[in-house]
């Protein structure tokens, strides 16, 4: 499915996101807190906007890891920002990253986790390969909490944006019918903090963005 709509993702982001995707992905650098050196790894990294970001940020070697090759393919023609390391991109499941534990400081995964078969196991996963103090940051969308919003955002996102970007797509796989869905069918934010809990993450924080359709969520490696 994903493979299907790589070639028009970035366009569909831009457009369906009215180019909010890009400040979501910067503010989701911001939060990770980057010290000279740092090691990120970004999980689900499709065409590699976030990975890129994090290399502007000042990431001494970002890693990035999806299970769709043809994303990477993407990801890989795109360069890194003068004077920044480019990223490597290795193809890998979210559940098994082919990493060593203890080997990074930061872990990131952009509008992912919701289409990981077992979201906890990624967790758990993330847990393994950071440092003591890393942090990890989850971007994902949300539901606005005000009830005027929240309305015209189903709207938008279950009834215009399926099919305006199907059509720009040329999709056959149903992929812009599903996304949505799996928005409104994954945990919310409360569930989501105490999942980071679980793991073994502490100062677990939400952060919302744009009224709340997005979420960056961020918890430290005890």
């Amino acid at each position: 499915m994903f493979a299907a709509i790589a070639p028009s993702y970035d366009l569909n982001n831009r457009l369906h996101s009215m180019g909010l995707d890009q400040t979501w992905r910067r503010r989701c650098v911001r939060l990770a807190e980057l010290a000279p050196g740092d090691v990120v790894v970004d999980v689900a990294c499709g065409t590699g906007d976030l990975s890129l970001a994090f290399a502007r940020g000042g990431a001494a070697r970002v890693i990035g890891v999806d299970f769709t090759y043809p994303m990477l393919r993407i990801a890989r023609g795109k360069p890194a920002p003068a004077g920044r390391a480019q990223p490597a991109y290795h193809t890998g499941d979210a559940m098994r990253l082919p990493l060593a534990d203890a080997s990074a400081d930061v872990v990131s995964i952009a509008f992912g986790i919701r289409n990981v078969a077992r979201p906890e196991a990624a967790v758990a996963e993330f847990f393994r390969v950071l440092r003591p103090g890393g942090r990890l940051l989850i971007l994902e969308f949300s539901q606005p909490t005000n009830p005027v919003l929240a309305a015209f955002y189903r709207l938008y996102t279950q009834r215009i944006m399926p099919l305006t970007a199907t059509l720009i797509a040329r999709d056959r796989s149903g992929a812009y019918r599903y996304l949505p869905r799996s928005v409104n069918t994954f945990m919310d934010r409360r569930a989501t903090l105490e999942m980071l809990g679980r793991a073994g993450f502490g100062a677990c924080e939400a952060h919302p963005l744009t009224f709340g359709a997005t979420v960056v969520y961020r918890g430290v490696k005890r």
